[in-house]
């Protein structure tokens, strides 16, 4: 459902009616339809690291340079994984609302989980980061993805205003550019702050 609607139009009644339930009966297994997309999130989250936990680091390059191939990869795998986008850009806003506080500590703790995942694996492409800037770098990420998905799905309106005018279509924000960009241009911002912060360490 969600590769033909965006998460916002995503009913409860609808849902049930494809898996062909009674909404009290799909309502045994779930207590809302945030809690239903919740459990999605975490599993096409799960799917994500996996597929990038088979890419193995090779090494080569300056910490920079891994740093830029990790942001293109990054980027790009998310840009191929549409539903993760737009259920992490929803997650805050739609699909933390309407739960209650037991599925919110199920969901923060497989969030945890994740996120501890995805800084491990950082920490392999960039270890002269270390475990405090690979958890900033992999925050950075996940919140432009958030971000970036939304201004780059416009509105029927917005795309009429953007084909009407190449002024105007050069602001339509890219999703795979911005999330590549802003996540390298913050590995190296991280990695000249830590140099800049050793240095400035006396000799003993």
């Amino acid at each position: 459902m969600l590769a033909e609607m965006p998460v916002a139009k995503l009913s409860l009644n609808e849902l049930s009616r494809r898996v062909g339930l009674a909404k009290p009966n799909v309502l045994r297994y779930f207590e809302s339809r945030e809690a239903v997309l919740l459990d999605l999130l975490e599993t096409e989250i799960n799917d994500w690291i996996a597929e990038l936990e088979r890419l193995h680091p090779t090494g080569e390059g300056s910490a920079r340079e891994r740093g830029d191939l990790l942001a293109d990869t990054l980027a790009t795998s998310l840009a191929q994984r549409p539903v993760l986008c737009d259920l992490l850009s929803a997650q805050g806003a739609v699909l933390e609302q309407n739960i209650s506080a037991e599925a919110g500590i199920r969901h923060k703790h497989a969030a945890r989980k994740s996120l501890q995942s995805l800084v491990r694996l950082v920490q392999c492409h960039i270890p002269e980061l270390g475990a405090q800037g690979s958890a900033a770098l992999v925050e950075t990420t996940l919140l432009m993805t958030m971000t970036a998905w939304q201004c780059s799905r416009p509105s029927d309106a917005m795309l009429a205003a953007y084909a009407s005018d190449p002024a105007l279509a050069a602001m339509r924000p890219d999703f795979t550019d911005l999330v590549r960009r802003t996540t390298a241009v913050t590995a190296s911002g991280l990695l000249a702050r830590q140099r800049e912060e050793s240095s400035a360490i006396p000799a003993s």
